[in-house]
């Protein structure tokens, strides 16, 4: 039996009046549905269990509006906590659906022998069977109430509720009755704050309709991040607005600090909890998640699992990140009015807590929230030991740039001192491609190596050394450097020495240094055009890979010598060199490597050149779904530069061009083998016609007919030769043509001394096209028929038909000698011609359309219009309440669909196609 006090209640009717709802309320039909879901099955309960701020009281009053049920309400406060006066209040809220009810229980809580709980409510409940109609049961503001008596005659009720009343209870934390058995019996209906938070299109209507904004759909996708959909915080930021000017600064600027956030959350939720769990959640703040065992290590106290799971029940701001509630984060706005009180409270203990957090995670064998929170302590010591033992790993994981951004938080004096991560500075700054500034990094180390201490973790000498193996390795390691260096700069002769050096530096059982000289000397003789030489170097390192059991670098090496092939002019043996790969890593169980991108996109491009552009556009999609994952340095770049070859294609010049320019922007200077953009944009001017343009390009790079030949610039002379054959055709300038057939003799010697067939293919196109524009046909034949014979056994195709009109002519005057031994060959050709041709001719939108596959989902048009925003990936998962793995999933297949490699691309397609 309780222990009920006899009390005489007087009853304030205020508690039992049902909150109107209001005409300018943004409607809530999918929550609503879910609400009358639970009406129409055997649900005895709806729970609406969310944090301060999140519209469950004007939600429910909606949904009265739209039920068609009679309501019993009753507002809690902390004074219901009292077991007599809450039963008073509850037979109260009874009688306004039905006069006299539950007379017998209040008389019985006047008695001086109170019979037992059960019994009263075994009474009240057989009466409330006898109601007619349907009706609700609302019980607000419910997490006021904190009395076991009360909670156990609530599941008292619940486990004995006549059908015709469903009990609605709407709280900030959750009431402490068998959910989870009413949960498993399906007589559940719950919404919580990842339900209730405003959807963009409600923030929208919300922030428009309803608070009299005129916002853009970007800075509503702003205040839409920052708030999480919280509602109470986009009023308040709307409040903050009014007569202001410039909506989107004060968007920018609105965080957990703005004073009338600040206010509420502190109010409203801070200044409400014990001073054990304002601690706790101050203290645990400077933290991006959480999980128990890191939040006892900062708060010294033992009790951090329960805390977390008890603040998710009591829905303090706090946000699940996985199903098995081991990490958690607090809500953006609520953790900035965290830190802002910490700061205040506590702020001569927030580096102490820094660096607590920084030793868990080094504990816990997560090294980068190690480093994060090291820096935030200023503990740059700390922060360097780290940074420095985790340069090797992420060096060789192709993580430069994220490396760099940590060391370049550390002060000078400190990079100075650490010969090593001076070494691992200087190669991050390669990665990136500041090539220049790598040197003074190189010379900052060299000048620990010849002192006469010996290195220890830390030196009050000066030098300090905690990853000692690399240290005694930095010789080797600047010297690889200073070849990669070299070969960037395209300075062949040092980047041989400085390879050759780590050979001799290295035994010959260390691997890494070994396989970095090896590639390197492939890449010199790679860049002076000695073919058979690079490959030779190349099968060197490969052999070394799978010796070390590396897999992906044995593998993804199959891109430069695949390349080599091409440039040999062995199209079919370099489309088989990619297959295989391929299929050897798919049978190892790795499809998915670093390099595994440029595989596909390389076989991409050879497929084009052979004229399957459905093949090559299959490969190229799968090259983009892998994207950064399985790509090596650079890749953005040569994506955009495969993806421009389809256009062209496809006839697209202009799409090409745009694809060409994203090329450009993402260049980053590296020893791998690239054409020169400026020279792919020149020839797609010259097949536009755009002659002063590609003019302009050769005076900027300097190029003469009577330039010193090298294979480096041997692309870009192929270019020029087209700009003075076209530049022929235009002025009928005899100069020029001359000029272009006698640099076409140079570069044919060298490609054929060189072993270079695929460029003896151009230049003997070339030297038929100068012919014909000279008026000498047969000449032109005949040196055309010299390149078919060499091309035809490969199967090339774009190298013809990129060449346009003239070309096409030129096959036409062939294709009529019926017994030519390569009329097959020049047919297929002619329709590779009007292939082209009928996608030139197809109105001008379609021209520019990239290639969709299949129509986009309204998932993917909803990721694809946050796209067009200033938020970052991280923003647009939380606000579409996704992971960042499914974000990312989306954006792959936007980009594979649009035919597009990254973000501003997809926007700038998706505009032209209407799509917004």
């Amino acid at each position: 039996m309780y222990n009920l006090l006899r009390v005489s209640t007087p009853i304030l009717a205020t508690k039992l009046y049902i909150p109107p709802s209001r005409s300018t309320i943004v409607l809530r039909p999918r929550l609503i549905e879910r609400l009358n879901e639970g009406l129409l099955g055997s649900r005895k309960l709806a729970l609406i269990s969310a944090p301060a701020g999140f519209g469950k009281t004007t939600l429910v009053s909606e949904w009265i509006d739209r039920c068609g049920r009679r309501v019993a309400w009753l507002s809690l406060d902390e004074g219901d906590n009292d077991p007599a006066r809450f039963l008073s209040y509850l037979v109260a809220a009874l009688q306004t659906i039905v006069a006299g009810i539950g007379e017998g229980l209040l008389a019985a809580l006047q008695s001086s022998q109170l019979p037992p709980i059960e019994s009263l409510l075994t009474t009240l409940l057989n009466e409330i069977a006898t109601i007619q109609d349907k009706f609700l049961l609302i019980l607000d503001d419910y997490h006021l109430i904190d009395s076991e008596p009360i909670d156990n005659a609530l599941t008292f009720i619940l486990e004995h509720q006549p059908p015709q009343m469903h009990l609605v209870i709407a709280t900030r934390e959750d009431p402490h009755l068998p959910l989870a058995r009413h949960r498993t019996r399906g007589q559940l209906t719950e919404l919580r704050a990842a339900d209730l938070r405003f959807t963009f299109a409600e923030t929208a209507e919300f922030l428009n309709r309803v608070m009299g904004l005129h916002l853009s759909t970007e800075d509503i996708v702003a205040l839409e991040t920052r708030t999480e959909g919280w509602i109470a915080g986009l009023q308040l930021a709307a409040l903050s607005m009014h007569d202001r000017q410039d909506a989107a600064s004060f968007i920018k600027s609105f965080t957990g600090s703005h004073r009338f956030v600040l206010d509420y959350l502190v109010e409203e939720v801070l200044l409400r909890q014990t001073e054990h769990i304002r601690r706790f959640l101050l203290q645990t703040s400077i933290l991006d998640r959480l999980c128990g065992p890191l939040c006892n290590a900062i708060t010294d106290q033992g009790d951090g699992k329960a805390m977390l799971e008890a603040l998710e029940r009591d829905n303090l701001f706090v946000i699940p990140l996985d199903d098995q509630r081991q990490w958690y984060r607090y809500h953006h706005l609520f953790v900035e009015v965290l830190r802002a009180f910490l700061d205040e409270a506590y702020g001569e203990q927030v580096p102490t807590l820094h660096r607590k957090a920084s030793v868990w995670f080094e504990q816990n064998d997560l090294p980068g929230e190690a480093i994060h929170h090291a820096l935030a302590a200023k503990d740059f010591e700390r922060a360097a030991d780290l940074i420095e033992g985790v340069w090797l790993g992420m060096d060789l994981s192709y993580q430069s740039a994220a490396w760099l951004v940590w060391a370049k938080a550390l002060p000078e004096e400190v990079i100075r001192a650490r010969p090593v991560l001076c070494v691992g500075f200087a190669w991050a700054l390669l990665a990136i491609g500041e090539i220049e500034v790598s040197e003074s990094r190189l010379r900052n180390a060299e000048r620990w190596l010849d002192l006469p201490e010996k290195p220890s973790e830390h030196s009050s000498a000066g030098m300090v050394v905690v990853d000692k193996a690399e240290f005694h390795a930095l010789p080797a390691s600047i010297a690889a450097a200073r070849a990669y260096r070299a070969l960037a700069l395209e300075d062949i002769p040092a980047t041989k020495m400085y390879a050759i050096q780590v050979l001799e530096l290295v035994p010959d059982d260390e691997i890494i240094h070994r396989t970095q000289a090896t590639a390197l000397l492939g890449m010199a003789e790679y860049a002076e055009g000695n073919l058979p030489a690079a490959e030779q170097q190349f099968l060197k390192f490969q052999a070394l890979m799978w010796q070390a059991d590396d897999t992906a670098n044995a593998i993804n090496i199959t891109y430069i010598l695949a390349n080599i092939l091409q440039v040999q002019g062995r199209l079919r043996e370099a489309v088989s060199a990619y297959q295989q790969a391929l299929q050897l890593a798919a049978k190892r169980g790795t499809p998915v490597f670093l390099g595994a991108s440029d595989l596909y996109r390389g076989l991409s491009e050879l497929l084009c050149e052979q004229g399957d552009l459905e093949g090559a556009m299959q490969h190229l999609r799968t090259a983009q779904q892998l994207g950064e994952r399985g790509a090596l340095t650079g890749w953005p770049h040569r994506l955009c530069v495969a993806q421009a070859h389809i256009k062209e294609a496809q006839g697209d010049l202009a799409g090409a061009l745009a694809l060409l320019d994203d090329a450009e922007r993402q260049y980053v200077r590296n020893p791998l083998p690239d054409r020169s953009i400026g020279a792919l944009k020149t020839r797609t001017w010259l097949r536009q016609g755009r002659v002063t343009e590609a003019m302009e390009w050769a005076r900027e790079q300097s190029l003469s007919p009577d330039d010193a030949l090298s294979y480096l610039r041997e692309f870009e002379h192929l270019t020029l030769v087209r700009l003075l054959i076209a530049r022929f055709v235009a002025e009928h300038s005899a100069g020029d043509l001359h000029a272009a057939l006698g640099l076409l003799v140079r570069l044919l010697q060298a490609a054929e001394e060189g072993g270079r067939m695929g460029s003896v293919i151009e230049i003997k196109i070339l030297q038929s096209l100068a012919h014909q524009a000279q008026g000498d046909q047969p000449c032109a034949l005949a040196v055309l028929e010299r390149a078919l014979t060499l091309a035809e056994p490969e199967g090339y195709v774009r190298v013809f038909v990129d060449e346009g009109e003239t070309m096409r002519r030129l096959l036409e005057k062939l294709s009529h000698i019926h017994d030519h031994p390569l009329i097959g060959y020049v047919n297929r050709l002619l329709a590779a011609f009007r292939q082209t041709e009928a996608a030139t001719q197809k109105p001008a939108l379609i021209n520019l359309k990239p290639e969709v596959v299949e129509p986009l989902s309204e998932r993917e048009l909803e990721v694809l219009r946050l796209l067009r925003s200033e938020l970052s990936g991280p923003e647009i998962a939380r606000l579409l309440v996704v992971s960042l793995n499914t974000l990312r999933t989306h954006t792959k297949n936007i980009f594979a669909k649009l035919g597009v490699n990254n973000r501003r691309s997809a926007v700038h397609r998706a505009e032209e196609l209407g799509l917004f």
